[in-house]
């Protein structure tokens, strides 16, 4: 039984933290190289990995997709470790009022500030682009870029604060309800446990006491046809 728990959690704990890590945001330093808009047609399966269509137009299986093509600098352990230069492509799409909830409905203002930003020659414009979702070669998946700003160089580093203030109070919601579960165990699951515990030692006893009877009983005949 605990081993069953034990595995539970790990599968509840893996599909949160893949959840959030698709859903925070992120943010790259990057050069731009280029823009571009591709016609795609959307699966069952990458239709879940893409945002809607902008606001005002209507959801078709078939539209448009805007591309923000890039050159980012490689980070590991969350940024905290820089590599060499990577080839990076964003999409650029609303998200509008649902899910993920960016709120975002100007995705041709960013492409033309992304078109703004292109850099081929030196010295390089660099950017942040703030991003959330993952890139999956293999099915034409592309992270959405949020936001786009200016920074000094390649060597800046970006504070995630949003990423901390999300996960504090995640943290802090999570013992938050962990109190509130057990405050709730101790007074209103562990007595109803025990009454009924109780109740089944009485339902026990009352068992015992009747096979006692009618054992003696029993015993009461035998001993009468030893006689």
């Amino acid at each position: 039984m605990r081993n069953i728990r034990r595995v539970l959690r790990v599968i509840v704990f893996l599909v949160v933290g893949l959840f959030l890590h698709y859903v925070m945001p992120q943010q790259d330093v990057a050069r731009i190289t280029s823009t571009e808009i591709f016609r795609t047609d959307f699966s069952g399966v990458t239709r879940l990995f893409y945002a809607q269509a902008d606001a005002g137009a209507a959801e078709q299986v078939t539209r448009d997709v805007r591309l923000i093509n890039t050159e980012r600098r490689r980070t590991y352990l969350f940024g905290l470790v820089r590599g060499g230069p990577q080839t990076m492509v964003y999409r650029n799409e609303d998200t509008g009022w649902i899910y993920p909830p960016y709120f975002k409905f100007d995705s041709s203002d960013l492409q033309a500030e992304a078109a703004a930003s292109i850099s081929t020659a030196e010295p390089y414009n660099w950017v942040v682009v703030t991003h959330y979702g993952w890139r999956i070669r293999f099915l034409s998946v592309y992270p959405n870029a949020v936001s786009i700003r200016e920074i000094p160089g390649p060597d800046y580093r970006p504070i995630p604060w949003v990423n901390i203030i999300v996960f504090i109070a995640l943290i802090a919601g999570y013992f938050f309800v962990r109190a509130m579960w057990l405050q709730f165990r101790e007074r209103t699951l562990d007595p109803i446990g025990d009454r009924a515990g109780d109740q089944i030692d009485r339902v026990q006893a009352d068992i015992a006491k009747g096979r006692g009877r009618f054992r003696r009983w029993l015993d009461s005949w035998k001993s009468k046809d030893r006689r």
